[in-house]
């Protein structure tokens, strides 16, 4: 099949097949064919418009995307929104089974820390989705690099905050051997003996350990960027 203008398709372009087998008739063929794209009525100008703005990490109000006729109704934008974000989540599980996403290692130290994220539904009504509650536990693993400062985050949503919920993850996650940053939490001090280097810092005498350095201000500061960007509404 080739690419061919169209005029009378929406998108101004089809795909075209002048087989013989379809006697002289060409078959034509939507470019949304086998695309999220698929079943939208939205243009595909105006779902590159929407696209741009959910890659670049901009604030995705609806009535700012309303008021820039990108769609002309909520509902809409928000099937726009959880069809990008089911494609996010697909690309990160290829990531995962193909990577096994491991941090740490020689020349990387790994942050760890959980936080509580707070979370409520739009008007009060709905179901949570995407595996949230009202109040969520989130386990965070962050390798930072020596010489390059670069960071890379694996963010887990967990029950509890138990040695039983986080240790497992340390372990498929982080490599033996590798060097982990924590507070005091007592789920960790089992590390050493699965063969890590573990520091740690007393937040309640002071932000840097004196003897090692050890701090966890790497992630510590990834939380607040993490929680400005996480939708508050479902």
């Amino acid at each position: 099949m080739t690419l061919k203008r169209r005029s009378n398709s929406g998108d101004q372009f089809a795909w075209i097949c002048r087989h013989p087998v379809h006697l002289g008739r060409p078959k034509q063929t939507s470019v949304r064919h086998n695309s999220i794209f698929r079943r939208s009525k939205v243009s595909l100008r105006k779902w590159i418009h929407f696209m741009y703005r959910f890659c670049q990490g901009l604030r995705l109000r609806q009535i700012d995307m309303m008021a820039d006729e990108i769609a002309v109704s909520s509902a809409t934008l928000s099937k726009m929104a959880k069809k990008l974000r089911d494609v996010c989540v697909t690309a990160v599980e290829r990531m995962r089974r193909r990577t096994g996403q491991l941090i740490g290692g020689r020349r990387e130290f790994v942050v760890i820390d959980e936080s509580h994220f707070r979370h409520k539904r739009k008007y009060g009504r709905g179901r949570m989705t995407g595996g949230w509650k009202r109040k969520q536990w989130v386990f965070g693993m962050l390798g930072v690099q020596h010489d390059q400062g670069r960071r890379k985050p694996i963010l887990r949503l967990v029950e509890k905050r138990s040695r039983r919920h986080l240790v497992p993850l340390i372990a498929r996650h982080v490599r033996l051997g590798s060097s982990i940053i924590s507070d005091e939490w007592r789920a960790y001090r089992i590390l050493p003996d699965l063969g890590y280097n573990h520091h740690t810092v007393n937040h309640s005498r002071w932000y840097v350990e004196p003897h090692t350095g050890a701090h966890t201000q790497h992630i510590e500061r990834a939380w607040r960027s993490y929680k400005e960007q996480v939708h508050t509404y479902f």
